[in-house]
């Protein structure tokens, strides 16, 4: 089975309409047999298939060869900004309808809900209610409420994360570098939110998070972004300056090796040097689905690097269906 890990749904819960209210929901209309999406008062052209439907989504997804999606959730309606009752009360209603879809169809879906991690001790425990009730894990941005994901504060987290066997998904959270220059020529997409990431899973190494809990499985969107160009800066850190290793017993490509990535690079050298540093077995396929910087061919993009049979199975599903875990692909 070829699981695409990477692709993002909002849930008809979610959405603006009779009896449910509040400016996060985004608004959906159906034009030429697609959902049309609206937040903010904008329509989302980002947005270049489905969306919404879950049944054209699983369409469009085997046209392009993939037999399972693992869904998770628009990364803007992940709300980390918000007032702690109010955001557990959006995760929760994403989740209960992840959830269900997950139950109606697993052999076709598994799904990342959300927990409002601005409270680390509430998000635990939300964390363990969402792996009850079907789900694989959760979605993060690698900053929460002006603190990045290797702050002490979501230790907590951490620990029913490694605990639990969630699947964590690091995904950018769009808008979260702030600069003027990304305004301009799309910056804010193809340079922003790589380096985003790359910041966030730095954190998370030096911060010695992966080397306390050696256990967690955390996906990185982007093929972890700008990560990989900032490995030698990393180790020339920690070999020269006291302060980068303050919290690492081992070096930070030990912590570096345990992570993993989706494939959306748009780059096949890229990707091939991606498979060869962090393995096979650490590279997951993506596409960034419905959006435009998506992949159109993401199976086709992983087997054009002529990989080794097992390594190339590992990476259209095996890896997925390992860490999915309990939610394990059929």
């Amino acid at each position: 089975m070829i699981v695409d890990a990477h692709a993002h749904i909002v849930v008809p819960a979610a959405t603006a309409g009779e009896g449910r209210t509040g400016s996060w929901r985004p608004q959906v209309t159906q034009a030429d047999g697609r959902s049309v999406i609206f937040h903010d008062g904008r329509e989302l052209t980002s947005v270049v298939r489905e969306f919404t439907d879950t049944s054209r989504m699983a369409q469009q997804a085997a046209a392009q060869g993939v037999g399972h999606l693992l869904l998770s959730p628009w990364v803007r309606l992940l709300p980390f900004e918000m007032p702690v009752p109010e955001a557990r009360q959006i995760c929760r209603l994403q989740n209960d309808a992840l959830a269900g879809i997950v139950a109606a169809d697993p052999g076709q879906f598994s799904a990342l809900g959300a927990v409002a991690l601005q409270d680390p001790v509430s998000a635990a425990d939300d964390l363990r209610t969402v792996m009850a009730d079907g789900l694989a894990g959760v979605e993060l941005t690698p900053e929460i409420a002006g603190r990045y994901l290797g702050d002490d504060a979501f230790e907590p987290f951490w620990a029913a994360a490694e605990d639990t066997g969630a699947l964590i998904f690091v995904h950018p959270a769009t808008r979260g570098l702030a600069l003027p220059v990304f305004g301009d020529y799309y910056l804010w997409n193809s340079v922003a939110n790589p380096v985003e990431t790359a910041i966030g899973a730095a954190h998370l190494v030096m911060a010695g998070v992966l080397e306390r809990h050696p256990a967690l499985k955390i996906v990185l969107a982007h093929a972890g972004g700008a990560l990989w160009a900032v490995r030698g800066r990393l180790r020339r850190a920690y070999a020269q300056v006291p302060a980068a290793r303050a919290r690492l017993r081992e070096a930070p490509d030990v912590s570096l090796a345990r992570l993993y990535h989706d494939t959306v690079t748009h780059d096949q050298a890229l990707l091939r040097r991606l498979i060869e540093d962090a393995g096979p077995e650490h590279v997951l396929l993506g596409s960034d689905r419905p959006f435009d910087m998506g992949s159109d061919d993401p199976v086709g993009e992983v087997r054009a690097l002529g990989l080794p049979a097992a390594a190339e199975a590992a990476v259209l599903g095996g890896n997925a269906a390992r860490l999915l875990g309990h939610a394990a692909v059929p």
